[in-house]
C-alpha cells in the first residue's frame, strides 16, 4: 500500500477508457477524487455507480464519461441531473451509452465480481421490462429447481475510489456510518484507491466495523473534507444548500462551464476547492 497525495494517486492509478466506480451511498462519497479526475483531464471512462449524483453529474458535464452503468441517477431531494440528461438526451458534451440496473441489480453484479464469479443471480427483475433497455440482463433457469432467474454480468472495474473517515500506516480502511456498495466495489476492483479524513497509528474499530484489510488497498491519500459537499459521520455534515444551489447551476452549460472552471479546474486541490466555495 502507497501513502500518496490526491494528484499522484490518479496521476498513477486512473487512466482514460477505464472503467471505474467511485462509490457512496449518499455518505462518504468520494468528490475530491472525481474533481481531480477531471482536472487531470481524464476522458473517455466507463463510471459506474449505485445511485450516481453531484459528482458524475459533474464529471460527465466535463466529458470524462462514455459510458454509464448505474442504479437511479438524480440530485437526492432536489431533483434531475442536468448534466447526465443533456449527454443523454443531445449527446452534450459527448453521446452517453447506459446500463441501466435496479439497487438490487447493481449489488449483484458488485458482489459476483468481488467474489470472482461470472455473473450475480436476482428474482428481482421478475415482471420487469428493464432487460428491453438493458441487454445485458439475461435469464437462466435454475439447474435445482427449474426456476427462471436473472443474471447480470459481475462488476469488476479497472479501478474503485472510495472515501473513508480513516485508515492505517499498513493500509486498513475504516467505514462508519451509512454503508451502501463500498465493500463490495472495493473487494471487485483490480486497483483500489482510498481517499480519508486522516491517517492513523490505530483504527480503534468497533464491533462490527466495515473494515477494508490493507491487502486488498493498492495506494491511501489523506484528503480532509473529501466526501464534501456529502458527508462524513463524525467529521461533518452533508451540504445540503449546495445540492439544492447544483439544480440551477447544472441547468445551463454555460453556467456550469462557469462553475467547473472556476471552482474545478481552476483549483489546484480539494483544499483550495473548499475554500472557493467560500469566496462570494
Amino acid at each position: 500500500m502507497a501513502l500518496l497525495t490526491l494528484r499522484d494517486l490518479i496521476a498513477r492509478h486512473v487512466q482514460d477508457g477505464q472503467t471505474i466506480a467511485l462509490e457512496g451511498f449518499t455518505h462518504l462519497i468520494p468528490y475530491a477524487a472525481g474533481h481531480e479526475i477531471i482536472r487531470q483531464g481524464r476522458t473517455d471512462l466507463h463510471l459506474v455507480r449505485m445511485t450516481p449524483d453531484l459528482i458524475y453529474d459533474q464529471m460527465i458535464g466535463a466529458g470524462c464519461a462514455r459510458a454509464l452503468t448505474f442504479s437511479w441517477g438524480g440530485n437526492p431531494g432536489v431533483g434531475s441531473l442536468h448534466r447526465l440528461r443533456d449527454a443523454v438526451e443531445h449527446g452534450w458534451p459527448r453521446p452517453l451509452e447506459l446500463h441501466e440496473h435496479s439497487h438490487a441489480g447493481m449489488a449483484a453484479g458488485y458482489t459476483a465480481g468481488a467474489a470472482r464469479l461470472p455473473f450475480g443471480l436476482l428474482r428481482g427483475y421478475r415482471g420487469s421490462d428493464l432487460d428491453r433497455v438493458n441487454p445485458q440482463i439475461r435469464r437462466v433457469a435454475c439447474p435445482y429447481t427449474g426456476e427462471l432467474l436473472a443474471t447480470v454480468p459481475a462488476l469488476n472495474p479497472d479501478v474503485t475510489v472510495i472515501h473513508a473517515q480513516k485508515a492505517d500506516r499498513r493500509g486498513n480502511v475504516l467505514l462508519a456510518g451509512i454503508i451502501g456498495a463500498q465493500k463490495e466495489a472495493a473487494l471487485a476492483a483490480r486497483t483500489l484507491l482510498v481517499t480519508v479524513e486522516e491517517v492513523v497509528e490505530d483504527l480503534q474499530a468497533p464491533l462490527n466495523a466495515v473494515v477494508i484489510p490493507g491487502f486488498a488497498v493498492t495506494a491511501v491519500a489523506a484528503v480532509p473534507g473529501g466526501a464534501h459537499p456529502s458527508y462524513a459521520q463524525g467529521y461533518y455534515a452533508r451540504d445540503n444548500a449546495f445540492c439544492r444551489a447544483w439544480d440551477e447551476i447544472s441547468r445551463g452549460r454555460d453556467s456550469f462551464l462557469a462553475w467547473l472552471d472556476g471552482h474545478v479546474r481552476g483549483t489546484r486541490d480539494h483544499a483550495q476547492f473548499l475554500a472557493s466555495l467560500e469566496q462570494p
